[in-house]
């Protein structure tokens, strides 16, 4: 499934593979977008579970089945 997660702050590029492999970009509001396919829920689990480890705010969460239900 594809994911898109916004957090507060900016994060180093290089920490990707931290993220199970999403893109890391650095918006120009101060927030970082992380975007791309996970394998499952379990993959999902450790990227939230890394950005709370890093005192990161989770500002969204957004599935590809989210944008179906959303059109």
């Amino acid at each position: 499934m594809f994911y898109t997660i916004r957090i507060q702050g900016h994060l180093d590029p290089s920490w990707q593979d931290r993220f199970g492999g999403l893109c890391i970009e650095q918006q120009e509001t101060g927030t970082t977008r992380l975007s791309g396919t996970l394998p499952d829920q379990a993959a999902l689990h450790g990227v939230l579970l890394q950005i709370v480890r890093l005192g990161l705010t989770l500002l969204s969460l957004e599935t590809s089945e989210s944008k179906k239900n959303d059109a």
